[in-house]
Protein backbone atom coordinates (compact mmCIF):
# COMPACT_ATOMS: atom_id res chain seq x y z
CA UNK A 1 0.00 0.00 0.00
CA UNK A 2 2.99 2.57 0.41
CA UNK A 3 4.52 4.31 -2.90
CA UNK A 4 8.11 3.40 -3.32
CA UNK A 5 9.02 7.11 -2.87
CA UNK A 6 7.68 6.76 0.74
CA UNK A 7 9.31 3.51 1.26
CA UNK A 8 12.16 4.90 3.63
CA UNK A 9 9.88 6.86 5.66
CA UNK A 10 7.62 3.37 6.76
CA UNK A 11 8.70 0.74 8.80
CA UNK A 12 9.13 -2.57 6.92
CA UNK A 13 6.93 -5.44 7.93
CA UNK A 14 10.26 -7.40 9.84
CA UNK A 15 10.49 -4.09 11.61
CA UNK A 16 6.75 -4.71 13.15
CA UNK A 17 6.97 -5.39 16.89
CA UNK A 18 4.25 -7.67 16.67
CA UNK A 19 5.18 -9.80 14.05
CA UNK A 20 4.37 -13.52 14.78
CA UNK A 21 1.50 -12.68 17.13
CA UNK A 22 -1.54 -14.56 16.22
CA UNK A 23 -5.01 -12.48 17.48
CA UNK A 24 -8.08 -14.31 16.63
CA UNK A 25 -10.95 -11.16 16.68
CA UNK A 26 -14.70 -12.35 17.61
CA UNK A 27 -15.88 -8.55 17.25
CA UNK A 28 -18.08 -6.22 15.50
CA UNK A 29 -19.15 -2.64 15.10
CA UNK A 30 -16.51 -0.19 17.05
CA UNK A 31 -14.66 -0.99 19.93
CA UNK A 32 -13.31 -4.75 18.96
CA UNK A 33 -12.17 -4.33 15.38
CA UNK A 34 -10.34 -1.10 16.63
CA UNK A 35 -8.69 -2.76 19.46
CA UNK A 36 -7.93 -5.80 16.81
CA UNK A 37 -6.54 -3.27 13.81
CA UNK A 38 -4.43 -1.99 16.55
CA UNK A 39 -2.59 -4.99 16.90
CA UNK A 40 -2.80 -5.46 13.60
CA UNK A 41 -0.98 -2.02 12.64
CA UNK A 42 1.76 -3.35 14.81
CA UNK A 43 2.30 -6.14 13.03
CA UNK A 44 0.13 -9.07 14.70
CA UNK A 45 -1.81 -11.41 12.29
CA UNK A 46 -5.23 -10.68 13.33
CA UNK A 47 -7.69 -12.99 11.78
CA UNK A 48 -11.68 -11.65 11.91
CA UNK A 49 -14.28 -14.26 12.40
CA UNK A 50 -17.71 -13.21 11.15
CA UNK A 51 -20.72 -14.54 10.83
CA UNK A 52 -22.12 -15.69 7.42
CA UNK A 53 -23.88 -12.09 8.05
CA UNK A 54 -20.68 -10.29 8.71
CA UNK A 55 -19.87 -7.50 11.09
CA UNK A 56 -23.02 -5.23 11.16
CA UNK A 57 -20.43 -2.12 10.19
CA UNK A 58 -20.28 -3.31 6.83
CA UNK A 59 -23.53 -2.32 5.67
CA UNK A 60 -22.62 1.52 7.14
CA UNK A 61 -22.43 4.21 4.58
CA UNK A 62 -20.42 5.85 2.81
CA UNK A 63 -20.59 2.58 0.48
CA UNK A 64 -18.10 2.61 -2.36
CA UNK A 65 -19.06 0.23 -4.96
CA UNK A 66 -20.84 -2.29 -2.30
CA UNK A 67 -18.64 -1.72 0.42
CA UNK A 68 -18.50 0.14 3.74
CA UNK A 69 -15.84 2.78 3.93
CA UNK A 70 -16.66 3.25 7.57
CA UNK A 71 -15.64 -0.55 7.76
CA UNK A 72 -13.00 0.06 6.31
CA UNK A 73 -11.46 2.51 8.28
CA UNK A 74 -10.94 0.58 11.34
CA UNK A 75 -10.28 -3.31 9.59
CA UNK A 76 -7.34 -3.04 7.59
CA UNK A 77 -4.54 -4.98 8.08
CA UNK A 78 -6.74 -8.51 8.67
CA UNK A 79 -7.99 -11.45 7.31
CA UNK A 80 -11.79 -12.52 7.68
CA UNK A 81 -13.20 -16.22 7.89
CA UNK A 82 -16.98 -16.30 7.56
CA UNK A 83 -18.15 -19.31 10.01
CA UNK A 84 -21.03 -20.27 11.48
CA UNK A 85 -20.39 -20.95 15.54
CA UNK A 86 -23.31 -22.44 16.13
CA UNK A 87 -22.52 -25.15 13.94
CA UNK A 88 -20.28 -27.92 15.79
CA UNK A 89 -18.01 -28.28 13.11
CA UNK A 90 -17.33 -25.42 11.94
CA UNK A 91 -17.01 -23.90 16.14
CA UNK A 92 -14.62 -27.40 16.21
CA UNK A 93 -12.35 -25.89 13.68
CA UNK A 94 -12.62 -22.49 15.41
CA UNK A 95 -11.41 -23.94 18.11
CA UNK A 96 -8.61 -25.81 16.48
CA UNK A 97 -7.15 -22.38 15.70
CA UNK A 98 -6.97 -21.38 19.06
CA UNK A 99 -4.46 -23.30 19.91
CA UNK A 100 -2.12 -21.57 17.57
CA UNK A 101 -3.45 -18.08 18.59
CA UNK A 102 -1.79 -15.59 21.15
CA UNK A 103 -4.59 -13.37 22.03
CA UNK A 104 -8.33 -13.66 21.51
CA UNK A 105 -10.46 -10.39 21.41
CA UNK A 106 -14.38 -10.38 21.70
CA UNK A 107 -16.76 -7.31 22.24
CA UNK A 108 -19.83 -9.50 22.81
CA UNK A 109 -22.34 -9.24 25.65
CA UNK A 110 -21.13 -11.77 28.41
CA UNK A 111 -22.25 -15.00 27.91
CA UNK A 112 -22.68 -15.30 24.14
CA UNK A 113 -19.11 -16.96 24.20
CA UNK A 114 -19.78 -19.49 26.72
CA UNK A 115 -23.25 -20.41 25.20
CA UNK A 116 -20.86 -20.70 21.72
CA UNK A 117 -18.51 -23.42 23.34
CA UNK A 118 -15.43 -20.59 22.75
CA UNK A 119 -15.78 -19.31 25.96
CA UNK A 120 -12.55 -18.58 28.22
CA UNK A 121 -12.26 -21.79 30.02
CA UNK A 122 -13.14 -23.62 26.53
CA UNK A 123 -10.54 -21.53 24.80
CA UNK A 124 -8.26 -21.95 27.57
CA UNK A 125 -8.44 -25.91 28.05
CA UNK A 126 -6.66 -25.52 24.34
CA UNK A 127 -4.37 -22.72 25.01
CA UNK A 128 -3.50 -22.27 28.69
CA UNK A 129 -1.19 -19.24 27.61
CA UNK A 130 -4.32 -17.39 25.47
CA UNK A 131 -4.58 -14.15 26.60
CA UNK A 132 -8.56 -13.76 26.49
CA UNK A 133 -10.01 -10.00 25.78
CA UNK A 134 -13.36 -9.39 25.97
CA UNK A 135 -14.93 -6.12 25.47
CA UNK A 136 -18.55 -5.45 26.88
CA UNK A 137 -20.46 -2.40 28.17
CA UNK A 138 -20.86 -2.89 31.87
CA UNK A 139 -17.88 -5.60 32.39
CA UNK A 140 -18.15 -9.19 32.96
CA UNK A 141 -19.90 -9.15 36.30
CA UNK A 142 -21.75 -7.00 38.32
CA UNK A 143 -25.71 -6.08 38.66
CA UNK A 144 -25.78 -4.33 34.78
CA UNK A 145 -22.79 -6.69 33.32
CA UNK A 146 -26.17 -8.57 31.03
CA UNK A 147 -26.90 -5.09 30.00
CA UNK A 148 -26.33 -4.23 26.02
CA UNK A 149 -24.71 -0.69 25.11
CA UNK A 150 -23.52 1.56 22.54
CA UNK A 151 -21.39 4.51 22.66
CA UNK A 152 -23.94 6.94 23.12
CA UNK A 153 -25.56 4.93 26.09
CA UNK A 154 -22.10 4.52 27.78
CA UNK A 155 -21.34 8.10 27.47
CA UNK A 156 -24.58 9.08 28.91
CA UNK A 157 -24.32 6.95 31.64
CA UNK A 158 -20.56 7.41 32.29
CA UNK A 159 -21.13 11.12 32.75
CA UNK A 160 -18.95 12.20 29.54
CA UNK A 161 -22.26 13.94 27.79
CA UNK A 162 -23.25 15.62 30.95
CA UNK A 163 -19.64 17.54 30.41
CA UNK A 164 -20.06 18.20 26.96
CA UNK A 165 -21.73 21.16 24.96
CA UNK A 166 -22.58 24.50 26.31
CA UNK A 167 -23.19 25.78 29.23
CA UNK A 168 -27.08 26.35 28.71
CA UNK A 169 -27.38 24.04 25.92
CA UNK A 170 -28.73 20.63 26.60
CA UNK A 171 -26.37 17.71 27.27
CA UNK A 172 -24.55 16.01 23.67
CA UNK A 173 -22.19 13.24 22.70
CA UNK A 174 -18.23 13.95 22.19
CA UNK A 175 -18.40 14.24 18.02
CA UNK A 176 -16.44 11.19 18.17
CA UNK A 177 -17.15 7.66 19.48
CA UNK A 178 -15.27 8.79 22.74
CA UNK A 179 -16.04 5.46 24.46
CA UNK A 180 -15.96 3.17 21.92
CA UNK A 181 -12.11 4.36 21.32
CA UNK A 182 -11.00 4.55 24.41
CA UNK A 183 -11.98 1.30 25.20
CA UNK A 184 -10.44 -0.14 22.21
CA UNK A 185 -6.74 1.80 23.46
CA UNK A 186 -7.56 0.14 26.85
CA UNK A 187 -7.95 -3.47 25.34
CA UNK A 188 -4.95 -2.74 23.58
CA UNK A 189 -2.25 -1.96 26.03
CA UNK A 190 -4.37 -4.53 28.50
CA UNK A 191 -3.73 -7.02 25.79
CA UNK A 192 -0.09 -6.57 25.70
CA UNK A 193 0.98 -6.57 29.27
CA UNK A 194 -0.82 -10.15 29.80
CA UNK A 195 1.16 -11.21 26.24
CA UNK A 196 4.18 -10.21 27.96
CA UNK A 197 3.31 -11.87 30.55
CA UNK A 198 2.14 -15.01 28.97
CA UNK A 199 5.75 -14.92 27.11
CA UNK A 200 7.19 -14.99 30.44
CA UNK A 201 5.28 -17.61 32.31
CA UNK A 202 3.62 -19.78 30.24
CA UNK A 203 0.07 -18.79 32.06
CA UNK A 204 -2.42 -16.74 29.76
CA UNK A 205 -5.18 -14.17 31.07
CA UNK A 206 -8.68 -13.21 31.31
CA UNK A 207 -9.09 -9.57 30.57
CA UNK A 208 -12.30 -7.58 31.27
CA UNK A 209 -12.55 -4.42 29.80
CA UNK A 210 -15.33 -2.41 30.22
CA UNK A 211 -16.63 0.73 27.94
CA UNK A 212 -18.31 2.33 31.11
CA UNK A 213 -14.94 1.36 33.09
CA UNK A 214 -12.82 3.34 30.13
CA UNK A 215 -14.89 5.97 29.72
CA UNK A 216 -14.51 6.57 33.58
CA UNK A 217 -10.79 6.14 32.94
CA UNK A 218 -10.72 9.12 30.62
CA UNK A 219 -12.67 11.50 33.00
CA UNK A 220 -9.58 11.37 35.64
CA UNK A 221 -9.74 15.33 35.35
CA UNK A 222 -13.71 15.17 35.78
CA UNK A 223 -13.97 12.57 38.76
CA UNK A 224 -10.98 14.07 40.55
CA UNK A 225 -12.85 17.62 40.76
CA UNK A 226 -16.33 15.90 42.08
CA UNK A 227 -13.84 13.97 44.53
CA UNK A 228 -11.74 16.62 45.84
CA UNK A 229 -14.75 19.16 46.05
CA UNK A 230 -18.04 17.78 45.69
CA UNK A 231 -18.73 20.02 42.88
CA UNK A 232 -20.39 18.29 39.62
CA UNK A 233 -18.01 19.12 36.69
CA UNK A 234 -20.37 20.97 34.31
CA UNK A 235 -20.25 21.42 30.08
CA UNK A 236 -18.21 25.15 29.06
CA UNK A 237 -18.32 24.48 25.65
CA UNK A 238 -14.72 24.78 24.43
CA UNK A 239 -13.82 26.36 27.53
CA UNK A 240 -11.37 24.86 30.69
CA UNK A 241 -12.64 24.93 34.09
CA UNK A 242 -9.37 25.42 35.91
CA UNK A 243 -7.32 28.09 32.73
CA UNK A 244 -8.49 31.33 30.94
CA UNK A 245 -8.09 32.30 27.92
CA UNK A 246 -8.28 28.71 26.89
CA UNK A 247 -11.06 28.40 24.61
CA UNK A 248 -12.66 28.82 21.35
CA UNK A 249 -13.30 32.60 20.25
CA UNK A 250 -14.79 34.25 17.57
CA UNK A 251 -13.16 36.59 14.89
CA UNK A 252 -13.46 38.69 11.86
CA UNK A 253 -14.37 35.48 9.98
CA UNK A 254 -14.07 32.24 11.67
CA UNK A 255 -13.59 30.83 15.12
CA UNK A 256 -10.15 29.78 16.37
CA UNK A 257 -8.74 28.51 19.54
CA UNK A 258 -6.40 30.24 21.64
CA UNK A 259 -4.91 28.51 25.00
CA UNK A 260 -2.96 30.56 27.17
CA UNK A 261 -2.26 28.34 30.11
CA UNK A 262 0.00 29.68 32.43
CA UNK A 263 1.04 33.56 33.26
CA UNK A 264 3.60 33.79 31.38
CA UNK A 265 1.55 33.34 28.24
CA UNK A 266 -1.38 35.08 29.44
CA UNK A 267 1.03 38.59 29.19
CA UNK A 268 2.17 37.40 25.69
CA UNK A 269 -1.93 37.48 25.22
CA UNK A 270 -2.13 41.00 26.33
CA UNK A 271 0.57 42.53 24.07
CA UNK A 272 -0.77 40.78 21.19
CA UNK A 273 -3.87 42.48 21.62
CA UNK A 274 -2.38 45.57 22.74
CA UNK A 275 -4.58 45.69 26.35
CA UNK A 276 -1.83 46.08 28.78
CA UNK A 277 -4.29 47.33 31.25
CA UNK A 278 -5.96 43.47 31.65
CA UNK A 279 -2.64 42.66 33.19
CA UNK A 280 -3.36 45.10 36.18
CA UNK A 281 -7.29 44.24 35.79
CA UNK A 282 -8.08 42.57 39.81
CA UNK A 283 -9.90 39.77 38.08
CA UNK A 284 -8.04 38.38 35.80
CA UNK A 285 -4.65 38.42 38.11
CA UNK A 286 -4.02 34.92 38.32
CA UNK A 287 -4.79 32.04 36.46
CA UNK A 288 -7.49 30.63 38.83
CA UNK A 289 -9.54 34.29 39.03
CA UNK A 290 -9.37 34.15 34.73
CA UNK A 291 -10.76 31.07 35.01
CA UNK A 292 -13.44 31.93 37.33
CA UNK A 293 -13.87 35.26 35.21
CA UNK A 294 -13.73 33.92 31.81
CA UNK A 295 -17.08 34.55 30.80
CA UNK A 296 -16.39 38.78 31.04
CA UNK A 297 -12.25 38.00 29.92
CA UNK A 298 -14.13 36.51 26.67
CA UNK A 299 -16.09 39.55 25.90
CA UNK A 300 -13.02 41.57 26.00
CA UNK A 301 -11.15 39.76 24.16
CA UNK A 302 -13.13 39.09 21.05
CA UNK A 303 -14.54 42.66 20.78
CA UNK A 304 -10.81 43.23 19.70
CA UNK A 305 -10.73 39.68 17.68
CA UNK A 306 -13.50 40.70 15.62
CA UNK A 307 -11.39 43.67 13.76
CA UNK A 308 -9.51 41.29 12.09
CA UNK A 309 -9.65 37.90 10.56
CA UNK A 310 -8.78 33.95 12.38
CA UNK A 311 -5.75 33.81 10.18
CA UNK A 312 -4.26 36.89 11.27
CA UNK A 313 -4.42 35.99 14.94
CA UNK A 314 -3.41 32.64 15.07
CA UNK A 315 -0.04 34.04 13.65
CA UNK A 316 -0.15 36.97 15.82
CA UNK A 317 -0.11 34.42 18.69
CA UNK A 318 1.88 31.83 16.93
CA UNK A 319 4.49 34.14 16.92
CA UNK A 320 4.80 34.88 20.16
CA UNK A 321 4.66 31.00 21.16
CA UNK A 322 1.26 30.82 22.55
CA UNK A 323 -0.74 28.17 21.23
CA UNK A 324 -3.27 29.27 18.62
CA UNK A 325 -5.10 27.24 15.66
CA UNK A 326 -7.87 27.45 13.91
CA UNK A 327 -10.74 25.20 14.09
CA UNK A 328 -10.75 22.95 11.40
CA UNK A 329 -13.06 20.77 9.65
CA UNK A 330 -12.27 17.24 8.62
CA UNK A 331 -10.67 18.35 4.99
CA UNK A 332 -8.80 21.01 6.49
CA UNK A 333 -7.86 18.45 9.27
CA UNK A 334 -6.70 15.73 6.72
CA UNK A 335 -5.07 18.29 4.21
CA UNK A 336 -2.92 19.92 6.84
CA UNK A 337 0.24 19.81 5.94
CA UNK A 338 1.52 18.29 9.28
CA UNK A 339 -1.30 15.38 8.50
CA UNK A 340 0.87 14.98 5.41
CA UNK A 341 4.12 14.91 6.85
CA UNK A 342 3.31 12.58 8.79
CA UNK A 343 1.99 10.05 6.06
CA UNK A 344 -1.43 9.48 7.95
CA UNK A 345 -3.59 9.60 5.00
CA UNK A 346 -2.60 6.91 2.49
CA UNK A 347 -3.69 4.73 -0.25
CA UNK A 348 -6.10 1.99 0.70
CA UNK A 349 -7.36 -0.84 -1.42
CA UNK A 350 -11.36 -1.96 -0.52
CA UNK A 351 -11.99 -6.01 -0.35
CA UNK A 352 -13.88 -5.31 -3.66
CA UNK A 353 -10.92 -3.90 -5.38
CA UNK A 354 -11.90 -0.18 -5.30
CA UNK A 355 -9.57 2.47 -4.21
CA UNK A 356 -9.70 4.77 -1.10
CA UNK A 357 -7.97 6.80 0.97
CA UNK A 358 -8.23 6.31 5.08
CA UNK A 359 -6.41 7.46 8.17
CA UNK A 360 -3.39 4.75 8.07
CA UNK A 361 -1.42 3.63 11.72
CA UNK A 362 -1.17 6.36 13.48
CA UNK A 363 2.05 5.19 15.77
CA UNK A 364 5.43 6.02 15.10
CA UNK A 365 8.16 4.00 15.73
CA UNK A 366 11.71 5.08 15.14
CA UNK A 367 9.84 8.06 13.66
CA UNK A 368 8.76 5.91 11.00
CA UNK A 369 4.95 5.21 10.47
CA UNK A 370 3.39 1.88 10.18
CA UNK A 371 2.87 0.84 6.91
CA UNK A 372 -0.85 -0.74 5.70
CA UNK A 373 -0.10 -4.13 4.56
CA UNK A 374 -3.41 -5.57 3.56
CA UNK A 375 -6.96 -3.59 3.11
CA UNK A 376 -9.78 -4.55 4.98
CA UNK A 377 -11.25 -8.21 3.72
CA UNK A 378 -14.17 -9.05 2.01
CA UNK A 379 -16.62 -11.27 3.78
CA UNK A 380 -14.69 -14.65 4.17
CA UNK A 381 -12.14 -14.16 1.66
CA UNK A 382 -9.25 -16.00 3.53
CA UNK A 383 -11.51 -19.07 4.74
CA UNK A 384 -9.44 -21.49 3.51
CA UNK A 385 -7.58 -20.16 6.76
CA UNK A 386 -9.85 -22.82 8.71
CA UNK A 387 -8.02 -26.13 7.14
CA UNK A 388 -4.73 -24.59 6.52
CA UNK A 389 -1.78 -25.01 8.39
CA UNK A 390 -1.45 -24.07 12.33
CA UNK A 391 0.65 -20.59 12.64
Amino acid sequence: MVDDNQAADFLSIDELPLKGVRVLEFCHIAAGPFAAMTLADLGAEVIKIESPGGDGMRQWPPINEGFSENFASINRNKYSISANLKDPGERDKVLDMIESADILLENNRPGVMNRLGLGPDQAMARNPALVYCSISAFGQSGPRATQGGFDVTIQAVSGIMSVTGEPDGAPVKAGVPMSDMASGLYATTACLAALMKARATGVGSVVDISMLASSLGVAALQTSEWFGSGKLPKALGSAHPRNAPYQGFESADRPFVMAAGNDNLWQKVCGVVDLPGLLEEPMFKTNSDRATNQVALKAQLEAVFVSQPAAHWVAAFSAEGVPAVLINNYQEALEDEQTQAMNLVQPLTLGNGQETLTVGPTIRLGNKALPIRRGPPALGQDNDLLTGPKK
